[in-house]
C-alpha cells in the first residue's frame, strides 16, 4: 500500500513536489517530447471568474471565503479579491514544478491551493517569482539562475515556521496521468531529513519530497474529504 501511495503522489502532485518515480517513466518520456518548451501564454490563462472559483475550491469555505484571491495576468499573479484572514488562494500553473519535471511547461495544469499566512509570506514569494520569470519567457536554465540569485540576494527566503497549504479541490488538474489526484495538506519547511518526521515509511500517513531549487522540504498528508465536504475515494 505505501509503495503505491508514494508512486501515486510522485506522479500526481508533481506541480508542488517535483518528484519522479519508476512508475512514471512512460509518462515522463512522453511528456519530455510533448512539452519541450513554453506554450503560447494564452493557453495558461483562465476566464477570471472561473479562476476565482477554482482558487476558492482549494480549501473549505470557512477558510477560502475570507482569503485573498490571486489570478494569473499577463505579467504574473494579481489580486482579484482582497482577503480578511491572511490566507491566499490561487491556481498554480505547471512551472511551479521542479525544473527537471517533464510536464514543467504543460499548459493544462491547474492546481488550486490556499496557503496560510506563514506560507503567504515565504513559499508564495517563490511561486510568484517563478511565474514572473516563466511569463518573461525565461528558459529553465535562466529560471534556475534567477532562483539562485534571488536567494543569494535574500529576495527569497526558506519557508517560515508553520507554513502550510490546503489542496482539497475536485477541480484541479495536477498532471496528465492523475487529474486532480487526492485532497491533501502540505507543510513547507527548510531542507530537512524526512526521516525525522517519519515520512515515506511503511504505515506512515506522511509523504515527503525535496525541492532543491526552492531550498525546502515539502511534507504532504492526504485527507479523507474534498473542500466541499464530500468523501474522497480511498487512496490506493
Amino acid at each position: 500500500m505505501k509503495r503505491r501511495m508514494v508512486q501515486r503522489i510522485s506522479c500526481g502532485a508533481f506541480v508542488v513536489l517535483g518528484w519522479l518515480s519508476a512508475a512514471c517513466q512512460g509518462q515522463a518520456e512522453d511528456a519530455k517530447t510533448k512539452y519541450r518548451s513554453m506554450a503560447p501564454v494564452g493557453q495558461y490563462m483562465m476566464e477570471r471568474q472561473a479562476e476565482i472559483a477554482m482558487a476558492r475550491s482549494a480549501a473549505p469555505k470557512a477558510i477560502s471565503g475570507g482569503a485573498k484571491i490571486l489570478v494569473l495576468g499577463a505579467q504574473g499573479y494579481e489580486t482579484a479579491v482582497e482577503g480578511k484572514n491572511g490566507f491566499v488562494c490561487l491556481v498554480l500553473r505547471s512551472w511551479t514544478a521542479g525544473l527537471d519535471e517533464p510536464e514543467f511547461w504543460n499548459p493544462k495544469i491547474r492546481s488550486p491551493i490556499c496557503v496560510n499566512p506563514a506560507a503567504a509570506r515565504s513559499y508564495l514569494r517563490l511561486v510568484i517569482a517563478k511565474t514572473g520569470w516563466a511569463l518573461a519567457v525565461q528558459t529553465k536554465a535562466q529560471i534556475a539562475d534567477s532562483i539562485k540569485s534571488a536567494f543569494d540576494k535574500k529576495e527569497l527566503a526558506t519557508p517560515e515556521t508553520g507554513a502550510m497549504s490546503y489542496m482539497m479541490s475536485k477541480a484541479g488538474y495536477l498532471n496528465d496521468r492523475d487529474g486532480h489526484w487526492h485532497p491533501h495538506l502540505m507543510f513547507f519547511v527548510p531542507l530537512t531529513d524526512v526521516k525525522d518526521w517519519g515520512a515515506n515509511q511503511a504505515g506512515s500517513p506522511i509523504l515527503a519530497g525535496t525541492d532543491i531549487e526552492g531550498r525546502m522540504t515539502i511534507f504532504l498528508i492526504p485527507v479523507g474529504q474534498w473542500s466541499d465536504g464530500t468523501a474522497a475515494p480511498p487512496l490506493e
